[in-house]
């Protein structure tokens, strides 16, 4: 039997759902129109030793650093995500609440449903930064909030995780 030709995943059909630490059945789950700046990154440590014959460095993996990873969405005033921010970004805020962010990426199948195919898992997340869509009365568009979340864990879909 010969292979079925896949075409490529489009990275337009998406869903992100978050999970409460310690609450595996308390989630929710955002319809965001985009979400950027999923990276990490490991820094690179350079040293000589002092009795080294090279002129050279010799060059190792250190710590692995995380962007912060930007939410935008259709302003919407029922979502729990919603709650979250403001919780987040309260003056009076306690903790920060922390949740496990999974976004993962649709594909669409023969029957017409959609399965998840990738998934990346944002741990120990929560939001720093929540940004109120500009107000134009002349302008004929959807108001877009954003919500910018840093995060200490990314899984990524091989199933191994970068800490």
């Amino acid at each position: 039997m010969a292979d079925e030709y896949t075409y490529p995943m489009t990275k337009m059909n998406f869903v992100v759902s978050a999970t409460d630490l310690g609450d595996s059945d308390i989630s929710s789950v955002g319809a965001f129109t985009e979400v950027s700046g999923m990276d990490a990154t490991a820094e690179v440590i350079e040293f000589r030793q002092g009795n080294a014959k090279l002129w050279t460095s010799v060059k190792m993996p250190g710590l692995v650093k995380h962007g912060n990873v930007t939410f935008k969405m259709g302003y919407i005033t029922s979502s729990q995500f919603l709650a979250w921010a403001h919780t987040c970004v309260a003056d009076n805020r306690p903790e920060p609440s922390r949740k496990d962010i999974k976004i993962e990426l649709l594909t669409s199948l023969n029957d017409g449903t959609n399965a998840g195919a990738v998934a990346w898992t944002l741990k120990n997340a929560f939001i720093t930064k929540y940004s109120i869509p500009d107000m134009n009365s002349t302008a004929n568009e959807v108001a877009v909030a954003s919500m910018e979340v840093a995060y200490e864990e990314l899984t990524v879909p091989s199933g191994t995780s970068a800490t």
